[in-house]
């Protein structure tokens, strides 16, 4: 067993680190508040081999490992933030299961321009009734020809992409989900009204109206939701490492604050309740990364534990947020303001206690995997008259 990072993976750190600093520092602050989306920053990650370093190289990746890609969203989110979410997102989600299940046809139209920085994917599954129980979906895809119609809406996805991949039910049960690949602007599909979450990011319903998805958009049929969904595993290692990043970043920020702030004719570090709260922090810290680069180790090495990624995503998720939030009460009202980012992040580190699975839907799948049965969130079915 060995808690040591190899001589590689402490190349791409500094190779990562010089980059971030060289080309994302100047405007962190500008770009954490900017309603724009940061294409420019898309690009440069492309051009720096950060956008599909766990896709392969035949698909025009870089061939390495989800603990390549949780090495680089740290690094860079210690310097900005808001850049380490286009890491995430060129080497998690949507564009993994477009490099797992796409047809080569669909990888050049849809997985390349993402892997060159050009375009931007979301993932359209939330439902005004369907969040974390997505087999409730309703969004139908109906035969027509070949292809299919699409009709149905979606919420919470991100409104400034390019193509957006969509589950849709093409018929009854579980086995009855898939989903097909929409681009912005097709016949019949409507953007709703821009809305902001609490940490500033847009979101806007999708609406289709019989919007027509010819067979070669169709990614994957009836019966692939199982497919899809067994790769949230490797996904929820993601979205771990930039909530724990998040909070480190924070961290950081305070101990500087600490060292240089003075109250009372002292720095701040030399208070002894601000020195427990540093030391909690750094062991949640320690504690949290260790679980989390468990998960993507082992996860390299097979098939994503399921106990692993959900105790990774539940300890990061909270660990994230904590550490965040006490950083903040450590700089007291600078740390409130938008002069820097450590409020940024508590708002941010906030979001992924709900998103790609609650920390209360991520402790009911841990008690599965503790009993090895299932616990359904469901009501009883109501016995019928004649039933045993």
């Amino acid at each position: 067993m060995d808690f040591t990072l190899s001589e590689e993976q402490r190349a791409l750190q500094d190779t990562v680190r010089v980059f971030a600093r060289r080309e994302l520092e100047a405007d962190a602050i500008r770009r954490a508040h900017s309603e724009e989306y940061p294409r420019e920053v898309a690009k440069k990650m492309a051009g720096a081999g950060l956008l599909g370093i766990t896709i392969p190289e035949a698909d025009g990746g870089q061939g390495g490992t989800l603990m390549d890609a949780v090495l680089a969203i740290e690094q860079v989110a210690l310097v900005c933030p808001r850049s380490a979410d286009l890491v995430q997102e060129g080497n998690f989600g949507a564009i993994r299961v477009l490099a797992r299940f796409a047809t080569h046809d669909q990888k050049k139209r849809f997985l390349a321009p993402l892997l060159s920085g050009d375009e931007i994917i979301a993932v359209a599954m939330t439902e005004p009734d369907a969040g974390s129980a997505t087999t409730d979906l309703v969004t139908t895809a109906t035969a027509d020809g070949a292809g299919f119609r699409v009709s149905g809406t979606k919420v919470f996805p991100n409104p400034h992409a390019d193509q957006y991949l969509v589950y849709v039910r093409y018929g009854p049960g579980v086995n009855g989900i898939g989903s097909v690949m929409i681009r912005r602007g097709a016949p019949g599909f409507a953007i709703g009204k821009n809305s902001k979450f609490m940490s500033g990011a847009h979101w806007a319903p999708l609406y289709f109206d019989n919007v027509y998805v010819p067979p070669e958009d169709v990614l994957l049929g009836q019966g692939g939701f199982k497919k899809q969904i067994a790769g949230f595993n490797a996904e929820r290692i993601g979205n771990a490492a930039r909530s724990l990043a998040f909070g480190r970043y924070c961290y950081n920020a305070a101990r500087d604050y600490a060292l240089t702030r003075k109250q009372f004719g002292r720095p701040l570090c030399e208070f002894h309740g601000l020195q427990w709260k540093f030391a909690d922090m750094k062991i949640k810290l320690d504690a949290a990364q260790l679980l989390l680069y468990r998960a993507a180790a082992n996860a390299d090495r097979g098939f994503p534990a399921a106990d692993e990624t959900t105790i990774a995503k539940l300890m990061c998720n909270q660990v994230g947020f904590d550490v965040a939030n006490e950083a903040l009460q450590v700089m007291g009202g600078l740390g409130y303001t938008q002069d820097t980012l450590v409020e940024y992040c508590v708002r941010r580190t906030r979001g992924w206690m709900i998103a790609g699975g609650s920390i209360e839907m991520m402790k009911n799948r841990l008690a599965e995997i503790i009993f090895e049965r299932r616990f359904s969130q469901r009501p009883p079915r109501a016995k019928v008259m004649g039933d045993g």
